[in-house]
């Protein structure tokens, strides 16, 4: 019998309790997710349900209250702010719904910026840059200011950047929720490119829509998993298994 492949990212018992004015809120009740290598999972839900929260806390952009967060088999608890930077730039592409772009930057140096702060070599990050802008329908918009593009363009922007260092791990939060509906097709049919060639995603939206590009369905209400199905409906095999999201109460 062969060996479940490695997970890219797993989780376990992951809590975060947002404190503020008025009852705390309970985003996320332990929460166990595993994703393997080159799967794209759509995690949907209503507004208020706590799936942004899991995407920030598997980005390392909240800390959990509570569990632990493996990449590439590395347990991440110890990781200080810095070495989440490390990660960001190096290993996980995020892409937000409101772009999150450098506005003073132009567009080749807002792509450029990751890669160069990696470690890339200049001539090396700018080939990488040409090369996905050209491939994402931006050549000519490289000195463009981000003010100066549509809300369509700046977030194929933003993909450029969270692709620029060919990370193993795509998260991408509400990446169509700002865009009009062509911009959404567009969003769906370039996630849908790059999963083919093999990127693993793993994707926040209440979009119906670009949820439907994705190979298993996870819907999330309340802080928790209350369905982990395959596209075609039928549930997740082997719960529990490399590749699987469960619940934990």
């Amino acid at each position: 019998m062969s060996e479940s492949p490695a997970p890219v990212l797993r989780a376990e018992g992951l809590v975060k309790t947002h404190h503020g004015e008025g009852a705390p809120a309970h985003a996320v009740r332990g929460v166990d997710l595993r994703v393997t290598r080159g799967e794209f999972v759509a995690v949907t839900g209503p507004s208020g349900s706590g799936k942004s929260t899991l995407l920030h806390l598997l980005g390392g952009l909240q800390r959990p209250d509570a569990g632990s967060i493996w990449l590439d088999g590395e347990r991440t608890d110890a990781y200080s702010e810095a070495r989440w930077a490390v990660e960001r730039r190096k290993h996980i592409g995020i892409v937000f719904q409101f772009f999150n772009l450098v506005s003073n930057l132009s567009v080749a140096d807002n792509v450029e910026l990751p890669a160069l702060l990696a470690g890339t070599p200049p001539r090396k990050a700018r080939a990488g840059r040409e090369e996905l802008l050209a491939e994402l329908g931006l050549t000519g918009k490289e000195r463009s200011m981000p003010g100066e593009l549509s809300g369509g363009e700046q977030q194929r922007v933003a993909l450029a950047r969270a692709l620029v260092n060919h990370p193993p791990l795509l998260l991408a939060d509400e990446p169509a929720g700002s865009l009009d509906s062509r911009g959404t097709r567009e969003v769906m049919r370039l996630l849908s490119r790059f999963h083919r060639r093999g990127q693993t995603i793993l994707l926040v939206t209440h979009d119906a829509r670009l949820a439907s590009a994705a190979d298993r369905v996870i819907s999330f209400f309340d802080g928790r998993i209350a369905d982990d199905a395959e596209l075609d409906g039928t549930p997740s095999p082997g719960r529990g298994t490399a590749g699987v999201l469960e619940l934990r109460d």
